[in-house]
Parts: structure tokens; sequence; C-alpha cells
């Protein structure tokens, strides 16, 4: 089972990027055929075998892997296997490779793999980092309902029966998006806490766009993926578990901003999912209304 690797940069990380390359060269097996994508910036001089691609702007995280799978032929169809890692993210394992083309091989019906997450100080897995609302136990691993973005591997198969993932989500629940499709047209998600990454601890809210893009593109999740009758259900919900965080009136008020821009704006085509893979996603411990 043939396995590539997609690494979306910024170029601002040349020290934490070269040190994940040399993490994915000493995989045990057949090599990790790797490509970097400078998303709006110059790439740093890389080790030799790494395919590069650069673009002229940043396109988004979405967008930017999108534009790392088909630089492995159309829907990465050149390897059996993608693994996405962070850029300032590392492999503490040699097996990790390994143990995706075990997991793959052992089940043709499991279309995506989501690592643990865990500090390289503390080993500590935050508890957004484990993909299930059953959070406690990060070293369980299950089935679940979605994935992390910069710590999994996907089956190419997915992505060419599905789509990758979605352009114009920019930043923020592209991954939950694919997943939803893939689910629907029968695959399975696993979150496998064998498989690790290592990754600083970091807040999401780092990122200055981080309340409006989460609450446009929820917006946009419901209206190009759910059952109508699903669709207010699922962003009252979400209304009010972001009401009952009590954020701040500045991130508030940019939240609210983003929530009327996801009902303001095109989302892309609609294909909402069969009630039957509702019942699967409920089934899996996550109904789509929360």
């Amino acid at each position: 089972m043939k396995v590539g690797a997609i690494v979306l940069t910024m170029g601002n990380r040349p020290e934490e990027l070269r040190a994940l390359l040399d993490s994915v060269a000493k995989q045990d097996g057949d090599p990790v055929e790797v490509v970097v994508v400078g998303n709006g910036s110059p790439l740093p001089t890389l080790p030799e075998g790494v395919r590069t691609v650069e673009l002229p702007e940043n396109v988004g995280i979405p967008a930017g892997r999108n534009v790392g799978i088909e630089a492995f032929g159309p829907g990465g169809s050149d390897v059996d296997v993608l693994l996405f890692l962070d850029d300032d993210g590392l492999l503490p394992g040699t097996d990790t490779a390994e143990l995706c083309r075990q997991a793959f091989a052992a089940d043709p019906g499991l279309g995506i793999i989501s690592f643990r997450i865990a500090d390289p100080d503390t080993g500590v897995t935050q508890r957004r980092h484990v993909p299930r609302l059953r959070a406690s136990d990060p070293l369980r691993s299950s089935r679940v309902t979605t994935f992390l973005g910069g710590a999994n591997a996907v089956r190419t198969a997915v992505f060419q029966q599905v789509g990758g993932l979605p352009d114009e989500f920019f930043y923020a629940h592209e991954e939950t998006d694919l997943a939803w499709r893939a689910l629907d047209a029968g695959w399975m998600i696993d979150y496998r806490s064998d498989m690790v990454l290592h990754h600083p601890t970091t807040a999401p809210s780092r990122h200055a766009v981080y309340h409006r893009m989460v609450a446009r593109n929820r917006v946009w999740l419901a209206r190009r993926n759910l059952p109508a009758l699903l669709v207010p259900v699922y962003l009252g919900v979400w209304l009010l578990l972001t009401l009952a965080r009590r954020p701040s009136k500045t991130a508030l008020r940019a939240w609210f901003g983003g929530f009327r821009e996801g009902w303001k704006t095109p989302c892309g085509p609609r294909r909402p999912m069969k009630w039957r893979t509702v019942w699967r996603l409920t089934r899996l411990g996550r109904p789509p209304v929360i």
C-alpha cells in the first residue's frame, strides 16, 4: 500500500518543518513520498526528494491541501493513502505509516484515520483533539464521525468518490464537511490513540479570524450537508452552546457576524446526507444536531 504525505506551510516554521520531514523519512517500510505546499510563501531549502508546490497567495487550509492531493495525481490516485501533517508537528514513532497500511488493509471500509495529538513536553492530549463527545479518555481508540485536519490519514479512494476538502471554507470545519460526505458514501472513520503526532499545545482562538470563520462555516456545513429539517436544529444548538460558553463581547460580535455571513453568502453545492446516515451518526455517538 503506497503512502504519501502532504504538509501545508506558511514558511514561518522552517526548523519545525525540517524536523517533521525528518520524522516522516524515518518511517518503517517503503519510503513515504512527500509534497510540501507553500501557501502564499516561498519555501525554505528542503531535503532531497521532497516535492514542492509554491502558491502565489494564501488560498486557505482546505484549498492548499487540495493542491497537495492533486500533486499526487487526480484525487491523489498515484498513492493509496495520504497523510496530512501540520508543519509544526512531528511523528515520534517510526511505525505510524506502517500502522496506517495495516489498518486500511485490514478494513476495506475504513476511509479515514484520525491520529492522537499530544504535547511533546507533557504528553497531554487536549480534549478538543479527541474527535468525539466522550473525550475524557484520549487513550481509547474508537469509531468517530470527524477527524483532526493536521494529523490524519485518508484513503485516496475517498477523495476520488466524494471529492476533496471544501475550498470555500478557508479555515475551520472543512474536516467535518469531508467526514460527513465520506460517511454518507459508506466509509468509516477511526480515532487511533496509538498513532501519535506531537504538536505544541495551542488555542484555536490564536487565529484572528477564528470566531468569524467558525460561525460562518458552521452555517455552511449545515446548509451543504444536512437534511432541511435538521439545519435549524443543528444551528440552534450551536448558538445556545456558544452563548453558554460566555465569550467576550468582541468574540461574540465576530461570531454573530460570521453567522450572518454564513446565511447570506454562497456555500458551495448542497448535497444533503441520507437519513440513514443521520441514524448512522447517531449510533456512532454524535447525532448531527450537535
